[in-house]
């Protein structure tokens, strides 16, 4: 069956603050796709009737286009058979599309999807490496997650080859083995771009994936695979593996997903054994070109490990791609428990040492007196404004401020203008962490309480004084979120119910290599530190296990079901953090390779309850010498509020979590295993009883299985309402105070009465709509004036509101006379697997004179019928339809009409 996948543009989106009036927005607007271009995939030759000889897969795609007389130019062929078949082709003329739709052999056709560079959630660059004496890493990573046990036994990933798909790498690094080709842990790579690209000009590639300019990829490499003899002593989970840098990034600016298919294709060719890509972007399926790749590759038995994401303020159903692909490991971030920063020695009074943020010590010299700028420790805008006219010269001075109303900047500033360069900021309740002081280099940020104490001392005339050593006074300075959930991990589940993300990996604030030129070494925090903690994990266990395809297929589920589940909070009593964020827990390679038993699967998907399944299956196998006795429990993580009570809006992260738990029945609660013996258990799980299914309640958990010397688990995931009834459409006035979905007219205003358009100028409308969840298919067209149909939406009198700017797109698609058993004239635009929109934002629609597939629309009244396929409907179904009518719209084009969008 031929499949078109979302064959237009996306829809503009651009960005809103809740109930602010239209006119006040500053709108912005991007396009996720590149225009007139599709990655078209094929059938392989023998599967094409009359085409078994053709040398090359794509040959009759071409040949068929060019008989026709379709322009196109090929950007890319794609030649792995089994895996992915076909090209990705640009159009001369967008109507064109229908022909590729047409041709025989095509299988789909998807739009190229732009994917923006990665980006770290902080990024630290590490100042100062020729200081006398570099602060130790505690490894504190590698002690969460069993690496360091491994290490002691001497397990480095050796003989493992990982392809790292990003920014490409700075293998002049010393930790990274300082060159490139065999013999260096760097053994290969490919540039698809070249320094200059940035997503929008024509990418120059060549054979060196050397990044200096970026550093996302080298970051990623060197928790891979740093060699432990460097000055921080951190070393990689794999360094002794070899690892592949594919280039997709230039120094700046996005990619596109025809590249990054390339660039999987490339590393499946080259017979790696992990693939790990610490990118995304939101789409909410898993159909997406990449995804579908990815899955493919993974299915085939190498491992692909893929970022989850950092939209967790989001919330729920809001999962990236690749990272959706059904077979890949999503990898989710969790916090590190340690923070290398340094303490300053107070003087003067019997105090200890004050911990800044910093992970050098501040480059000053000599011993500082202190200066408050306020004896007040609650004053809430400490030196926002200009400091009094008796404040001294504080050049002589250490400077106390309190944080908080103005920018930092604006506080330096201040204290700047009295001479002032060397100051402490004290936290007031916002958080301990790395602060942006702009051109303002010493200075740092403190704790609350150490602000407080030394204000308190000046206040009472005492000689404070401060100094900071320059060596000897580093410390590990616990996170108070370490071992917890990052808060920016995306949460899943995918909008067609799949289990994302899997599993759990440090992620926040991590040490590694960066490139040379740019520092070295930096922290940086997102899942994108988390994936290449993954792919070193299953590097550590392909090394141990082997490297076949069998052994590959079996990673994720072998790492789900001996990872460690993580809590909401540090509160006892608060429950287990949902899995829809955590994964099956954080991993545990140590007990990974050397657990005794294995469970299949690793994850239980019950389903809406539209669609339920709970009965479900899963074996227990003792892989041992000797006898095993087990016995079973359920751990209940907590029930994910995904849909904020009384609205149609997703809640945001934090997602509120409720102790109203799913129950478990289990076949068995204890059985014996003799060695190599397998157990079959049937789980009977129900939904939690009393939650309100308005609110679209995701529970989660955990069946643990437990002998004398270990514990394992599976992971289960459902939902408690169902999917078809939660509203895809938003229809209410909450983002722009204006009832969506809406046409606006020429004047800026809704339109809330027939009206013509000439399409001459800037006469035409534009309609803006917000998708509240994802929808399948998203279609608009034009009907009759008269039509008699009755839209599901309410269409009542709108809001005036102002337009800044208008946005346009089309893309010409086939024409049509009735869509889900409506008549309509024609179609005007379809978008298939879209996902939902952010809190805020909304998208806009320009309508030209013209149907999707470029011919005229004749002179007349109509209206446009905006129509998004419920989750789990039937295409075919109208009932199974949201919908919006609009007032009459008059097309009154006179010939010579010009139209400016």
């Amino acid at each position: 069956m031929k499949t078109a996948f979302a064959l237009v543009p996306l829809i503009l989106i651009g960005s809103a603050v809740a109930v602010v009036p239209f006119s006040n927005l500053n709108r912005t607007a991007s396009i996720p796709f590149v225009q007139n271009r599709f990655i078209v995939e094929v059938e392989n030759p023998s599967d094409i009737p009359g085409k078994r000889s053709l040398h090359s897969p794509t040959a009759h795609l071409f040949r068929s286009l060019e008989k026709r007389g379709v322009g196109f130019n090929v950007e890319r062929t794609f030649n792995s058979p089994g895996i992915f078949v076909g090209a990705s082709v640009s159009l001369s003329d967008p109507s064109d599309v229908s022909e590729l739709i047409n041709t025989p052999g095509v299988v789909a056709i998807r739009p190229v999807k732009i994917f923006q560079a990665p980006n770290p959630v902080k990024v630290h660059v590490v100042t100062g490496l020729d200081d006398p004496q570099i602060p130790p890493d505690s490894e504190s990573t590698h002690i969460l997650t069993g690496v360091d046990k491994l290490h002691a036994q001497g397990i480095f990933g050796a003989g493992i080859n990982i392809g790292i798909i990003d920014t490409g790498i700075d293998y002049t690094h010393p930790a990274l083995g300082g060159g490139f080709g065999p013999g260096y842990k760097v053994v290969g790579g490919y540039d698809f771009v070249g320094d200059a690209y940035n997503g929008s000009n024509s990418p120059v590639p060549d054979d060196d994936p050397l990044d200096q300019c970026n550093g996302h990829g080298t970051h990623v490499g060197g928790i891979i695979g740093a060699d432990p003899d460097n000055m921080f002593n951190i070393s990689g989970v794999a360094y002794e593996s070899s690892l592949t840098s594919y280039r997709i990034f230039g120094c700046t600016g996005s990619t596109t997903d025809d590249i990054i298919v390339d660039a999987l294709l490339r590393g499946f060719s080259d017979d790696l054994d992990i693939l790990t890509l610490s990118l995304g972007e939101v789409d909410g399926w898993t159909e997406d070109t990449t995804s579908v790749v990815a899955s493919r590759i993974a299915a085939s038995g190498k491992v692909v490990t893929v970022a989850a994401g950092n939209d967790g303020a989001i919330g729920s159903w809001f999962t990236s791609g690749p990272s959706n692909g059904i077979n890949v490991i999503s990898v989710a971030s969790s916090d590190n428990t340690v923070i290398m920063l340094q303490n300053a020695t107070v003087q003067g009074v019997d105090y200890g040492g004050i911990t800044y943020y910093d992970l050098f010590p501040l480059p000053i010299p000599g011993i500082w007196p202190i200066y408050a700028t306020s004896n007040d420790t609650t004053i809430v805008d400490d030196a926002c404004d200009a400091l009094p006219d008796d404040t001294p010269d504080l050049s002589s001075f250490l400077t106390v401020v309190r944080r908080g109303t103005c920018t930092f900047v604006q506080k330096l500033t201040n204290i700047a203008a009295k001479g002032g360069n060397v100051a402490l900021i004290y936290d007031n309740g916002n958080g301990f962490t790395a602060i942006d002081t702009g051109n303002f280099t010493n200075v740092t940020l403190i704790q609350a309480a150490d602000g407080e104490f030394l204000v308190s001392q000046y206040v009472a005339g005492k000689n404070v004084s401060i100094s900071f050593p320059q060596s000897g006074a580093s410390t590990g300075y616990p996170d108070p979120s370490g071992g917890l959930i990052s808060n920016y991990t995306s949460y899943g589940p995918t909008n067609d119910f799949h289990f994302k993300p899997a599993v759990t990996a440090p992620g926040g604030n991590i040490l590694s290599t960066y490139p040379v030129p740019l520092g070295s070494f930096a922290v940086e925090s997102g899942t994108s530190m988390a994936t290449p903690f993954i792919a070193g994990s299953a590097a550590l266990v392909l090394s141990v296990k082997g490297n076949s395809s069998a052994v590959g297929v079996d990673v994720r589920t072998l790492l789900e079901t001996t990872a460690q589940t993580i809590s909401s909070s540090h509160t006892d009593g608060d429950p287990l953090q949902t899995a829809t964020q955590q994964g099956a827990g954080l991993v545990d390679v140590f007990t990974a390779i050397h657990s005794e038993t294995l469970l299949s699967p690793g994850e239980l998907i019950l389903n809406d309850t539209a669609h339920y399944k709970g009965e479900q299956t899963f074996t227990v196998q003792n892989i041992a010498n000797t006898t095993k006795s087990y016995t079973l429990d359920h751990f209940p993580a907590g029930t994910a509020i995904s849909v904020t009570p009384g609205t149609i809006f997703p809640a945001d992260g934090p997602v509120p979590l409720t102790s109203q738990y799913a129950t478990v029945k289990l076949s068995e609660s204890a059985f014996t295993l003799g060695p190599g013996e397998t157990k079959n258990i049937t789980a009977n799980i129900s939904p939690p009883a009393g939650v309100d299914a308005s609110t679209f309640p995701v529970f989660s958990g955990y069946i643990q299985v437990t002998s004398n010397t270990e514990r394992t688990h599976v992971s289960y995931l459902g939902l408690a309402a169902s999917l078809k009834n939660i509203e895809v459409l938003d229809n209410t006035n909450y983002t722009l105070n204006i009832t969506l979905p809406t046409l606006i007219d020429t004047t800026g205003n809704p339109q809330t009465a027939p009206t013509n358009y000439t399409f001459n100028g800037t006469d035409w409308p534009l309609g803006i709509l917000r998708l509240s969840f994802g929808t399948v298919i998203l279609r608009v067209d034009l009907v009759e004036a008269n039509i008699n149909f009755n839209g599901t939406l309410n269409t009542r009198a709108l809001d005036q509101l102002n337009i800044l700017d208008k946005n346009w797109f089309t893309f010409p698609r086939g024409n049509g006379s009735s869509f889900a058993q409506v008549a309509i004239v024609g179609p005007l635009l379809e978008e298939d697997l879209l996902p939902r929109n952010a809190a805020g934002d909304y998208s806009t629609i320009g309508f030209a004179p013209e149907f999707a597939n470029g011919t005229d629309i004749p002179n007349g009244s109509y209206r446009i019928l905006i129509r998004a396929l419920k989750v789990t409907g039937d295409p075919s179904l109208e009932a199974d339809f949201e919908s919006w009518l609009s007032p009459i719209v008059g097309f009154n084009v006179s010939a010579g009409s010009v139209q400016q969008f």
